[in-house]
């Protein structure tokens, strides 16, 4: 289980590459102890042939050589000097000589290869080693002895190694183990504790991280996840008054289909009149009527979360935008807004006409609204056209132009409205019915002198 944790997996990644380090530096160790160890062999063998050169005039005891030779660890001693080689000790030789080294300018290489091949060699062979005499005249010295004490030495200086490098592992790995936790972990388990009490209660301020001092990197983090909690918690916040709101507008929705259910039936009567003018406006209150009980119908399914998809069908587009600008035209309080259609007489749309009326007044009115209240003369232009299997519909007024604020949530709820005592919400709905129809409405330019909307929606096939 430690190994599943970031400091174990660091305490173990630190103890394999310190081992791995080892590993490395361990041939070239060997070699250096391979040739430590010829090279006293050597020079044991120089002091004891120069102990019995010393006495050239006396006898030497066949007791005494082979003392020096076993003091020395060797079989047989050989000095070259003024090119004249002389076997000064030797033993009897059990067995010829397997292999002979010469350590004069030998290559780095060479030793390494050598060392490792003494360490896994088995059995007990003869080897002849040569080297430059380091006592007394320059010259060289050959010595013969077995080589299994040689293997023995080396496998006990690795095994010295192999515990050096575990301890040092081990206290190295520690050591990082407890600063990877005092300087990572628990910072990363500070943001984690953070981000496990804010998933419990999203909604509470005071579970926001703070960030605090330390790495820049996790400063980073923290400050990016406090960013966050801020922007979920204000969303949050703000569906539930949507949810609350939405509640409150399904039950005005019923109660007012009922009202306009009721003033249907007396819309129909009117029909009836005799008189030409209340017969000329009648289809137009009935058409409203039918409109509203319309929309009412489905803002309560829409606060059911079963809005239907839009009926789609193909018609004219002409006769539908000059109902919705005869309506505005009515309904415009002071008369300066002048309201324009520029569209073919030909040109039809494929799209739902209840929808797409919703849309079309939504954006005539916000346009006859502001120029309104400017309190200046102006117009409003409804023009269509079709290209590139597309139907845009321009909706262009002469208005004062939208401020920046406006401008940065326009699609936002309760965000984006201009008018005092706006909700911003026509917009968005709007923009969410357009993009039911496979569509989208965008603010192609807002200025000075005027703002104009666009509305995309697939061309009839």
């Amino acid at each position: 289980m430690v190994f599943n944790t970031l400091s174990g997996r660091f305490l173990g990644l630190t103890i394999v590459f310190v081992m791995i380090a080892e590993v490395l530096i361990f041939v070239p160790s060997v070699s250096r102890f391979r040739v430590d160890y010829l090279e006293t062999r050597l020079d044991l063998g120089q002091l004891a042939a120069l102990a019995l050169l010393a006495t050239p005039d006396e006898a030497v005891s066949d007791d005494l050589e082979q003392e020096l030779l076993q003091t020395a660890e060797v079989l047989n001693v050989a000095l070259q000097r003024d090119q004249v080689r002389e076997l000064v000790l030797s033993s009897d030789m059990p067995n010829p000589v397997d292999e002979t080294f010469d350590l004069r300018d030998a290559p780095t290489t060479t030793l390494m290869r050598d060392a490792v091949r003494t360490y896994f060699t088995t059995g007990n062979r003869i080897i002849r080693v040569k080297g430059k005499t380091r006592q007394g005249m320059e010259g060289v010295i050959e010595v013969t002895f077995y080589e299994a004490p040689l293997r023995a030495a080396m496998v006990a200086y690795g095994l010295r190694i192999l515990y050096l490098s575990l301890v040092i592992s081990i206290a190295t790995a520690a050591l990082l183990f407890f600063a990877v936790r005092r300087f990572i972990v628990r910072p990363i388990q500070r943001v984690i504790d953070h981000m496990t009490a804010y998933r419990d209660n999203p909604e509470d301020s005071s579970r926001i991280i703070q960030p605090g001092r330390g790495s820049r990197e996790l400063v980073e983090a923290e400050a990016a996840l406090r960013d966050m909690q801020l922007g979920l918690t204000g969303a949050l916040r703000q569906k539930e008054r949507l949810a609350a709101l939405g509640g409150a507008v399904a039950k005005i929705s019923h109660d007012l289909r009922n009202m306009l259910t009721t003033a249907q039936l007396l819309a129909d009567r009117i029909e009836s009149s005799s008189d030409p003018a209340v017969r000329r406006t009648a289809p137009k209150l009935v058409n409203s009527l039918a409109r509203a009980i319309s929309l009412c119908e489905r803002t309560l399914t829409f606060g059911k979360v079963d809005e239907p998809a839009p009926e789609i069908v193909v018609f004219l587009l002409a006769p539908l935008v000059g109902e919705v600008l005869e309506n505005e035209r009515e309904a415009s309080a002071t008369g300066r807004v002048d309201f324009r259609a520029e569209i073919a007489g030909g040109l039809a749309a494929r799209a739902d006409p209840d929808q797409l009326f919703r849309v079309l007044t939504n954006l005539v009115r916000n346009a006859a609204q502001a120029i309104e209240a400017s309190g200046r003369a102006g117009s409003v232009t409804v023009s269509a056209g079709e290209g590139d299997g597309r139907t845009r519909i321009r909706v262009a007024d002469t208005g004062p132009g939208l401020p920046p604020k406006a401008r940065e949530n326009l699609f936002r709820p309760f965000s984006g409205g201009v008018r005092q005592g706006g909700t911003g919400l026509g917009l968005v709905i709007a923009a969410e019915l357009v993009k039911g129809h496979g569509g989208s409405l965008t603010l192609d330019e807002t200025a000075r002198e005027g703002t104009t909307f666009v509305v995309d929606i697939p061309a009839p096939k």
